[in-house]
């Protein structure tokens, strides 16, 4: 472990790209399809977050098989790619910071709840996948936030410590996760407003986008 690194540990869906509205409309219309009426608010504050293995089995059954489930999140996430793929693109601001990120020595991570193929799907798609350190997701942590795996286990790969690192999201229970693993956050409001974050004390900065922030004063 570096002593006196810093890391900055960026959330991947409603944080680098501004798309959580494709994957709520993405769920809706994969229950749609087997005659269940989802309330998107709802739903979003619910499972934002959360991996899509766990939101089939809460929505469909804990009975299901693991295959099962693999099967019907592949169909979800295929959706989801179709509708968002035409308006693809990074939040305003993110590709200045993480350069002055990166010229400063801080690492940089992505710790999401997201499947490989919609990894590869945005990093891969934008060119990104270059600038991190380190990039956890689903299918390297057993369970999916609030709990902290995923921002222990991006900040262990990028040798950083956890009260080191910062933490980039969109959703409670991203930013309970991140006070879970003993770190701060910063908020976007890409998807829910300044109030919906009203509860936590480990947030440093609430912005509409990375071009609002200072970059040296968070490092600092």
């Amino acid at each position: 472990m570096t002593h006196g690194a810093r890391a900055f540990i960026f959330d991947m869906d409603g944080t680098i790209v501004d798309n959580m509205a494709f994957h709520t409309r993405s769920w809706i219309t994969f229950f749609e399809r087997r005659g269940r009426v989802i309330d998107a608010d709802e739903f979003f504050r619910a499972t934002a977050g959360r991996q899509g293995k766990e939101i089939i089995r809460s929505h469909m059954g804990e009975h299901l098989a693991d295959e099962e489930v693999a099967t019907l999140n592949h169909e979800k996430e295929a959706v989801y790619r179709e509708l968002y793929q035409p308006h693809r693109k990074t939040v305003e601001g993110f590709e200045d910071l993480i350069a002055v990120a990166k010229a400063s020595g801080v690492k940089l991570a992505v710790a999401t709840a997201a499947p490989p193929a919609n990894i590869a799907f945005t990093l891969d798609g934008l060119d990104l996948r270059r600038h991190f350190d380190a990039i956890v997701g689903a299918a390297d942590v057993a369970r999916g936030k609030p709990h902290p795996d995923v921002f222990l286990k991006a900040a262990q790969q990028a040798g950083v410590a956890p009260e080191h690192a910062i933490v980039f999201e969109d959703a409670p229970l991203g930013v309970e996760a991140a006070r879970r693993a003993g770190m701060r956050a910063v908020v976007l409001t890409t998807t829910l407003p300044a109030s919906a974050f009203a509860e936590f004390d480990n947030i440093v900065a609430i912005v509409n986008d990375f071009s609002e922030l200072d970059v040296e004063a968070l490092i600092a």
